[in-house]
């Protein structure tokens, strides 16, 4: 099966299940352009669900270039790894199982781009767990910013006003994706 079939197949499964919450092809196009221009060799996805997003990015990291997922479901990190390997992007995406809070900080950076889309009242700890391993010009693109600011309010504080990060806002669809370079 063909890269964007799995995702067309992914997205029509959200449909039926009401609202399986993938990133979906709007932010998604947002997510994709991103991680193009940045052509990371590495990403971090904290929140993998069942894969969308991360065969999103694989198509524009660097020669060579991985991406780490990590999900606390088992579940849904098999058929995300089912779906990887139909998608034929399984060689450049690893999978690990567990909190992001307790398997992040045991992980190897550098990373170039971290994505965030898992529970949103840890954004602001997985974040400041995994910028040991972020490179200092890395881009992180959290989702769902919109919809659960309130959830999420100490991140964006964080990203928007620590002079550590140049952030943006990006309404999407009543929803809402921050786009936050590191700069310190």
């Amino acid at each position: 099966m063909a890269r964007d079939d799995v995702l067309r197949s992914i997205e029509e499964m959200a449909s039926r299940r009401g609202g399986l919450p993938i990133l979906g092809p709007r932010k998604g196009k947002l997510l994709a352009d991103t991680v193009r221009a940045k052509r990371p060799s590495r990403i971090l996805e904290v929140g993998t669900l069942i894969g969308y997003s991360a065969i999103l990015m694989s198509e524009h990291l660097a020669p060579g270039g991985r991406i780490t997922c990590v999900e606390v479901s088992k579940s849904n990190a098999a058929t995300a790894r089912k779906n990887f390997a139909q998608a034929g992007v399984a060689d450049r995406i690893d999978v690990v199982v567990g909190p992001g809070l307790e398997v992040i900080p045991k992980l190897a950076g550098p990373y170039d781009l971290m994505f965030i889309d898992a529970a949103k009242d840890e954004y602001l700890g997985y974040l400041k767990a995994a910028e040991p391993a972020l490179a200092l010009d890395a881009v992180v693109v959290a989702d769902n910013v919109g919809y659960f600011k309130e959830d999420v309010a100490d991140y964006l504080e964080y990203v928007r006003n620590t002079g550590r990060y140049r952030s943006e806002n990006h309404p999407i669809g009543g929803d809402a994706v921050e786009v936050s370079r590191r700069i310190a």
